[in-house]
């Protein structure tokens, strides 16, 4: 079952339930009866400004585009801290706010994706990871390299990383890599011991990853993300801020995300 949590979400719904309904009666009912050239009350006058811009707002933050901020280094190179996405909210099906209920199949994640969904462990919080296994693949991560259905994921050395959201104690190295369609860059601790993975992705879920690999919390800790807790793809980066400094990093603002 979906959770229902009261977030921005559910208050800009309920909002937008409250003001339609106000100004829904006035229009139909008590504007009619009032004198001519008298004015409602202070919720009317209000609804009557506000409920078709909350209405908007509401249909556009939950079918067509939403955007997000990025709060940690697991995406590191592909999104740095401080860089605010636009996320498509109908590339994974048309989904009603709060409830979550998909009402409208549009299509499926695919290999290589970059997604937002809701965190299995708590669906009040939205994470961002890569899509690394669809339902029914073979998953095996030896440290470095994936291999999906005994297929190596094909990765190019690029020599050692010095930018940020790695440890600066510890060396890491910067590869490119293709994961279906997607060609994008990872990092990986040069040093650091990890133990082997092997995972079978059930129905109905996804295994996902970040692209900071030793840095990044994902399904390799928590599991399967199911395919209710989608909440779209991300694909341009419309801000970035350099929140150490506090100043705009305008060479990431309109990239693309892939």
């Amino acid at each position: 079952m979906n959770g229902l949590h009261f977030d921005f979400e559910a208050l800009l719904l309920l909002a937008t339930v409250v003001t339609g309904i106000i100004w829904a009666l006035d229009r139909f009912l008590w504007a009619p009866r009032r004198d001519e050239g008298q004015d409602g009350n202070w919720a009317i006058e209000f609804s009557r400004s506000f409920f078709p811009v909350i209405l908007l707002v509401l249909l556009l933050r939950s079918f067509i585009f939403e955007p997000f901020r990025i709060p940690s280094s697991s995406m590191v190179p592909t999104l740095q801290v401080g860089d605010f996405i636009l996320v498509n909210k109908f590339a994974y099906g048309l989904r009603l706010p709060v409830f979550h209920t998909e009402i409208l199949d549009l299509g499926e994640p695919q290999r290589g994706d970059v997604m937002v969904f809701r965190w299995p462990p708590d669906p009040s919080k939205d994470f961002i990871k890569r899509v690394v296994g669809l339902p029914g693949d073979v998953i095996e991560f030896d440290g470095r390299q994936i291999t999906v259905n005994d297929e190596p994921v094909a990765l190019a050395p690029q020599g050692l990383y010095d930018g940020p959201g790695v440890p600066a104690f510890e060396a890491t190295l910067r590869f490119t890599e293709t994961l279906g369609k997607h060609t994008h860059d990872i990092l990986v601790a040069r040093d650091r011991l990890r133990q082997g993975l092997r995972a079978e992705v059930p129905p109905g879920h996804y295994f996902v990853m970040g692209d900071n690999r030793d840095n990044s919390a994902d399904s390799r800790r928590w599991g399967f993300v199911p395919d209710d807790h989608l909440v779209g793809k991300a694909f341009l980066i419309w801000m970035s801020v350099d929140t150490e400094n506090w100043r705009l990093r305008f060479s990431r603002i309109g990239d693309s995300v892939h």
